[in-house]
Parts: C-alpha cells; structure tokens; sequence
C-alpha cells in the first residue's frame, strides 16, 4: 500500500514541476515575444556619424639614419577633428559608452587613442565632438612608410578616423544591453610645399573641411 502511495506522490510531484517549467517557459517567451514586437515597430536605425573637418598641427615621418643603432620609422602625429552624430530615429535615445578615437593608416593604428565623454542623444538630436589625436614616435613597418611616402608626395594622405564603443538604446524607461559601436571615418591630408625633403611636415594649424560620411557597424 505504501508503494502504491509514493508512486502517487511522484507523478504529483512531476505534474506540477512540469507545469512550472511550462509556464516559466510560457513567460519567457512572452517577455522576448514583447521586446520583439517593440523592436520591429520601433526599427531602430543606427546613427550617422560625419567628419567634418580636420586641423593637422603635426605630421613627421622619420626614416632610420646611418648611426650603428639606427632608430625605426616613427611618425608624430597632431590633429584635430570635428565629429558630427545624428540619431535618426524618431522614438529612440542612444546611449554613448566608452568611446574611443584613433587614427589609423592602412589597418595600422598610428595615434593613441582619445577617450569621447559617455553621452546621451535624444531623437532625432545631433551631437559635435572635437577632439584631439595625438602619436609621438610610433613605429610604422618598411611597407607602410613606403606607402605612406609615396601618398605623401603624391600630396595626400588618407587618414582613417576610427571609434570604438558602446551604445544603448532607450525607449520610454527601458533600456537596452550594450552593443558595439564601431565607426570608420575616412580623412584626406593634403600636403603642400616641398614634399620631397623626407621629413613630410605639413605647415602649422592647416584646417581640411571634409564633411566626409562615416560608415557605421553596430
């Protein structure tokens, strides 16, 4: 008889853990089923960024000397940039994380990278960043300066303006996880004077309006 009864109380037990699990599961769905919905009719679009212009206070390019140590290719980079961010959509704010902006040669990294202030962009609103790159002395591999050289006496040089981050997106009260934000920002530096002296400096505060437009991944 005491068989009979636990056998009872098992099928019980696994009847209401299996109606646990099933409405658990039921609310889970309903919750992403929510957030989904809310998503498709919001389509949220990522922002637009556009470089609009670039001030370059230094540009060096040093080539190793003859000294039994010689040094590296270095090259010392100044500049300034002017950023420009939209939020095209009509119901959702952005949130702007760990920002970081840098400057780049051919897929190599040639300026430390410059921390952006965490920001907050209303809909449809426009945010302006200016600020400051900077590289003193960083190594650039034989190929590139070859490369870099060639551009440069050619008269110009693309500069790729990158920014790595976070952003959140907002609606009403809610707000998102994190996602990487990842922006590509192509900058032509011309070059005037006397190019062929191999030291490759650009005259003081020369200013480029580019109102170049970025590409954006998130």
């Amino acid at each position: 008889m005491s068989i009979k009864e636990c056998g009872h109380h098992d099928d019980d037990d696994r009847r209401t853990l299996l109606r646990r699990i099933i409405a658990a599961t039921a609310f889970i769905f309903l919750i992403l089923l929510t957030i989904f919905l809310i998503w498709i009719i919001l389509r949220p679009t990522k922002p637009h960024f556009i470089i609009q212009d670039a001030t370059i206070y230094t540009f060096n390019i040093s080539s190793p000397n003859s000294s039994p140590f010689p040094i590296p290719n270095t090259l010392t980079l100044t500049m300034q940039i002017t950023l420009s961010t939209h939020n095209p959509n009509k119901r959702i704010g952005i949130y702007y994380q760990k920002l970081h902006v840098y400057g780049s040669y051919k897929n190599q990294q040639i300026s430390l990278p410059t921390s952006l202030p965490d920001t907050y962009q209303g809909h449809k609103d426009f945010t302006i960043w200016s600020p400051f790159i900077y590289g003193v002395g960083v190594p650039i591999a034989p190929f590139t300066l070859s490369s870099m050289q060639q551009d440069q006496n050619n008269g110009m040089v693309l500069v790729n303006i990158k920014i790595n981050g976070r952003v959140k997106w907002k609606v009403g009260t809610w707000i998102s996880g994190r996602y990487h934000l990842f922006v590509n920002c192509p900058a032509y530096v011309r070059f005037g004077g006397d190019r062929n002296n191999g030291a490759g400096v650009v005259a003081p505060a020369v200013k480029f309006q580019l109102l170049q437009k970025c590409k954006v991944d998130v």
